[in-house]
Order: structure tokens, then sequence, then C-alpha cells
């Protein structure tokens, strides 16, 4: 009986073989991935429609895409990241800033994997650099990372064109950081400077809200040197703040998890708000303009605008 048994059993993973019905033999299966598509066959993924575009999408503009918050490597985020790569199949974004909380929980080989690359790959596979700023989440061993372009430092500067782009530790805003970012705006001569951190100066989140701290620190250096814009994460939804002192601050921390409701209603600071669902800004430099576009997890376009450098001299 056992002989007769182990020969059905035998035929029957045969002819499941053949068929294709065995998951990775050769045949072609509906089983979802992390983001809940199904994939195995052509038909899992139909042409989906394209982002709408209100940045001018110009030939030789600095482009590039503002997240935050996103180290969770769930279901959600993965959907988020296929409208980001969407999004850069009409507007060719070059780079991607990162505002910190880049890992929730562990920081294994494995972490980096689930919550990183195998998100963004489709993305990174098109030679777009990713460049990270450090959260309250986050080991400071992430900058010495590959892919997260930090090169060992918890606080650097680049350039692209007419813009140069800060990133700063507001984990330990120290003297040496404070040091570093004066001498480096002192003889920084470029028509944008952009800082990009973590926590938020001004915040109208009802969780956390405005980090008046570091504000103190930050603000004096920002309007002495004509900073233009800061971009920030930390809460986990969209704002634009009302400009402070000739500063525009952002805040784009819903790049993996999402708070819902909690933008207080009726803030003062508010320009615009959303946090519905999750979100990432598209960003384009044009001489002395910026142009921005917040999209959501649906592709829809919650808010967009013009930015105008008034260039301290």
């Amino acid at each position: 009986m056992r002989r007769t048994r182990n020969l059905i059993l035998g035929l029957t993973l045969l002819i499941l073989f053949v068929t294709g019905a065995v998951y990775g033999q050769g045949g072609t299966s509906n089983k979802a991935k992390p983001n809940g598509r199904a994939t195995g066959n052509g038909n899992a993924h139909p042409a989906a429609p394209a982002i709408k575009l209100s940045l001018p999408n110009r030939k030789d503009s600095v482009k590039f895409l503002i997240i935050g918050d996103t180290g969770t490597g769930t279901a959600k985020q993965h959907d988020l990241a296929e409208i980001m790569l969407r999004s850069r199949a009409s507007f060719p974004y070059e780079f991607v800033l990162m505002m910190g909380d880049n890992m929730y929980g562990g920081e294994k080989p494995a972490d980096f994997k689930n919550k990183f690359e195998d998100v963004y790959r489709p993305i990174m596979a098109q030679n777009v650099k990713f460049y990270a700023s450090l959260g309250n989440h986050d080991e400071p061993a992430q900058r010495f990372y590959e892919f997260f372009n930090m090169e060992g430092k918890e606080y650097y500067r680049f350039t692209r064109a007419n813009a140069a782009f800060y990133a700063l530790n507001s984990n330990y805003m120290d003297k040496k950081q404070v040091k570093w970012l004066e001498d480096e705006l002192a003889k920084d001569t470029s028509e944008w400077k952009i800082a990009f951190f973590h926590h938020p100066p001004y915040s109208s989140g009802g969780k956390h809200g405005s980090d008046t701290q570091l504000r103190e620190v930050l603000e004096p250096i920002f309007v002495k040197y004509g900073m233009n814009v800061a971009l920030t994460g930390h809460e986990h939804f969209y704002e634009r703040i009302k400009p402070q002192k000739g500063v525009y601050y952002f805040i784009s921390g819903a790049g993996g998890k999402l708070r819902s409701g909690d933008v207080k209603d009726k803030s003062p600071l508010t320009e615009k708000a959303f946090d519905k669902d999750m979100s990432f800004m598209l960003a384009e430099i044009v001489n002395n303009q910026l142009f921005f576009q917040v999209i959501s997890r649906t592709g829809e376009t919650v808010d967009s605008g013009i930015l105008v450098s008034k260039k301290k001299q």
C-alpha cells in the first residue's frame, strides 16, 4: 500500500510540474508580492495611466524627488514606490532626497534589503541616486551604507547646477556641525540653498509639532546666509508652511507611514497640508524658480506651486 501511495504521489507531482502549477518550476503563478500585486504572468501589471505633471519639465533643469520616513517595507510603501517609478517615466528626476527615519526596527543587511533595496530597486536601476539624512530611528552607521550616498558623513553638502543641497543631522546639532554649516554657507554663492533634515522647526502636527529648540539654532543661520528652502520629515504627513522670515519650510514625512488626521485644524502655520494618505514631492529648479508637486499613493496631485529665490548678496 505504501508503495502504491508513493507512486500516486509521484505521478501527481509530475503532472503538476508539467502543467506548470508548481510555483518556481517554470510555470506561472498569481502569488502576490509584498505590495499585493500579482506576479508571474504577462497580465499582472496592466499599463497604468501616466502621472499628470504640473511641472515645466525643462530639458536642462534640476529635477529631484523628496520623501521621508520610508523604512517600513510595507505594501503601502511599495505602492508609493510604484507611483514614484511611474512619475519618472514622464519626469526624469535624477536623485532623491531622504528626510530620515530610513529604517524602522532592525538594521541588519536583510532589513536594508527588505525596507529599501527591494522597494526602490526599479528606480535605482535607472541610475537614480538616493541621498539620505538621519532621523531619530536611524543608527549613525547608516552613513556607511552604499545606497544612501552619505560617504561616511552624518552631514554633508552636494551641488547640482545652480543649487546646493545640505544634508543635516538634526538628532545632534552640536557646535561642530553648526560651525561646518556656517562655514559652508558663508562661501556658498549658489542661487538655491536647500537644507534637508529630519525634525521640522515648524509643524502643525498634533503628535510632535514644531521643534523649537532646533529652530533656535538653525533659523538665525538660515536667515543670515540666505537658505531658501528647508525640507523635513518626522511628522507622517505632508505640510507646506507659510514662509517664515523668508525661508520656505516643507514637511514630507509620509513615505512609509501615515498619521492620518494629525495636522491641526486652522493652524496659523499651514499653507497647505495633506494627511489622508502617503505622499512624496517632485521638484524642479529652473533658474530662479523652484516648481514643486506633491503626489499621493493613488497618483493624485495634492499640492503644487512655484517658489522664487531671493538670492542673498
